[in-house]
């Protein structure tokens, strides 16, 4: 037992560290929402270019899809290093993908645009289009790589893992069809 719980604690760090990948690949590849800074009764408010845009929804969406495809790549790569399933491993998976989650999203906004979008408004002037900040609208697309990995890997070892051995220790006899052995 002791094996299978330092095995799990080194899979969730690893699992938790491919978040930095995951969060350079968000800021990377998030749709950019774009903002207008204007004037009024001499104080700066920002407003959305384009009101009808879905922009930000694509944002959560393509951090959902990341990590939706993250937990199937780090199932599948646990999967063929260990061939066995077990409680800690799954708990690996499951804390190590949230985690990576975490460290992800925290990356992404940090290496996204300024936060204080009404300084940033004021640096690029009026009427001048800028990104917002990389937000997370959906919070629940955190549990997307740990419910991924989880999902594949139980499959993975319900389809290709070891098998029981039979109750008892007796080999299955095949039979005539009336409960007579055919040897």
């Amino acid at each position: 037992m002791k094996t299978e719980v330092r095995e799990a604690a080194v899979i969730a760090v690893a699992v938790a560290l491919g978040g930095v990948l995951l969060g350079v690949l968000w800021w990377w590849l998030a749709p950019r929402v774009p903002l207008v800074g204007d004037v009024v009764d001499r104080n700066w408010v920002v407003y959305l270019k384009d009101t009808e845009g879905e922009q930000a929804v694509g944002v959560d969406g393509t951090f959902t899809l990341l990590g939706l495809a993250f937990g199937v790549v780090t199932a599948f790569v646990v999967f063929l290093v260990r061939r066995r399933g077990g409680v800690p491993l799954v708990v690996a998976l499951t804390v190590g993908g949230l985690l990576g989650s975490l460290l992800a999203w925290r990356l992404g906004v940090w290496l996204g645009p300024a936060q204080d979008v009404v300084a940033h408004a004021r640096s690029v002037g009026k009427g001048v289009t800028f990104s917002a900040p990389l937000k997370l609208g959906a919070k629940g697309a955190l549990l997307a790589w740990s419910l991924a990995a989880v999902l594949v890997h139980l499959g993975l070892t319900g389809l290709f893992g070891p098998r029981d051995p039979e109750p008892g220790g007796y080999e299955a006899v095949p039979t005539d069809g009336y409960g007579a052995p055919l040897a």
